[in-house]
């Protein structure tokens, strides 16, 4: 009988941490250093020693040796491994193997069943990678997959990383460079000072942002709050409410005057208007708000006409590109100077970190999701800082 192999790799908290999570599909950004490569290699080897198949997948042949050099090294360590340097593989005694692959052209990813795969630099890859030819590699053997990269603005990668928290399949986690604690902080304060802040934020915070359009900053800084069951004895609190067309959805936030901080978030679509209002109403009422700011453009003047009727404060708010460019600049600088703390829910901050603004011919700049996405979240946000950070009540 061959006896059992097993390895110990020494893993920082945060490594430790992704390693330990028992989802299916992981998606990590992280800053430069961080260690990335050496959690995914780590991971594939565990795979492999246990009999099983691994694939490691680049962007290019030529990016793959970053994940094939410390391969062969670790590799070497356990008796019995085959190195073929040739087919860039690694053969284990139990029969297991990890193979490195190029995803430059995903029509050569295809036919082998796979029990797991790291897509290396993700950012850096085509979606018909993984949706035409390793996600159903990963089918008959029920695999698992392991997504790494630094982010490159609001991508693929993005798309992926979004999942987390919401697919119950799915998890995703961000950590800055400095969570590794094997690297230096004079290093990262160093690189801090010679690089562009949205290059630095992007390389070394890993933050998903936008060279051309991103609005909001330090999202990550403020979401780290979990809602609250019922109002504190003593608090004032106040809404805004973003009152959805057909395909959007209705979306209210509630924030704490005192603290200025969110308490609760309620999203939800193709609901009847006596339903979408009595959930407006139960809002108002368990929360005893001292008024409730919402959108009166199209549909949501109705809407107000009928929650007048029930003697509350409703605070009308016509939307154009002047008032929207008011309170959006509104909600920008809360963040930027730390003033606001919102709720860590994973749509509402995907919402915010791909907001975009862009610049017309005439100067002015226009703000909105990007294409095919929601931004119901950040103006219901931004409907309910303005309720709380001005005379709102006074001239209404």
């Amino acid at each position: 009988m061959t006896a059992k192999t097993t390895i110990k790799p020494h893993l920082h908290p945060g490594q430790l941490e992704v390693h330990r999570d028992p989802s299916r599909f992981k998606v990590l950004a992280a800053g430069r250093r961080w260690g990335k490569t050496r959690l995914g290699v780590n991971e594939c080897i565990g795979v492999a020693i246990e009999g099983k198949r691994a694939w490691w997948v680049s962007p290019s042949y030529k990016t793959s040796e970053v994940g094939w050099r410390p391969l062969r090294q670790l590799s070497r360590k356990i008796p019995g491994t085959e190195i073929r340097l040739a087919d860039r593989m690694v053969l284990f005694p139990g029969g297991g193997f990890v193979a490195i692959r190029s995803a430059d052209n995903p029509d050569s990813l295809r036919g082998e069943g796979l029990d797991f795969v790291v897509m290396d630099e993700c950012a850096f890859m085509q979606p018909e990678a993984w949706s035409e030819a390793i996600r159903p590699a990963l089918s008959d053997r029920l695999g698992k997959a392991l997504f790494i990269s630094t982010p490159r603005g609001r991508n693929f990668f993005w798309d992926l990383y979004r999942r987390g928290g919401v697919d119950p399949d799915w998890a995703s986690f961000t950590y800055p460079t400095s969570a590794n604690p094997y690297i230096q902080p004079s290093e990262i304060e160093a690189a801090r000072a010679e690089l562009p802040e949205i290059i630095f934020n992007q390389e070394y915070l890993a933050e998903f942002v936008d060279s051309e359009g991103a609005v909001f900053r330090r999202i990550r800084d403020a979401a780290i709050l979990q809602p609250l069951e019922q109002p504190l004895e003593g608090h004032q609190y106040s809404a805004g409410v973003d009152v959805a067309a057909a395909v959007d959805y209705t979306v209210i936030t509630v924030l704490d005057v005192n603290t200025r901080e969110m308490v609760a978030l309620d999203r939800f679509n193709r609901v009847d208007y006596p339903v979408l209002e009595d959930r407006l109403l139960a809002t108002y009422r368990k929360w005893h708000l001292d008024g409730m700011v919402v959108e009166s453009n199209s549909i949501g003047a109705p809407v107000i006409d009928h929650l007048r009727e029930h003697d509350i404060n409703i605070i009308p708010f016509t939307t154009t590109n002047t008032t929207k460019h008011d309170i959006i600049q509104r909600l920008q600088s809360a963040f930027e100077h730390g003033l606001i703390h919102i709720i860590d829910n994973p749509i509402l901050v995907g919402e915010l970190l791909s907001y975009e603004s862009k610049r017309t011919p005439s100067g002015n700049y226009t703000y909105s999701a990007p294409e095919g996405q929601h931004d119901d979240c950040v103006m219901s946000l931004a409907f309910a800082w303005y309720s709380i950070s001005n005379d709102a009540w006074l001239i209404s």
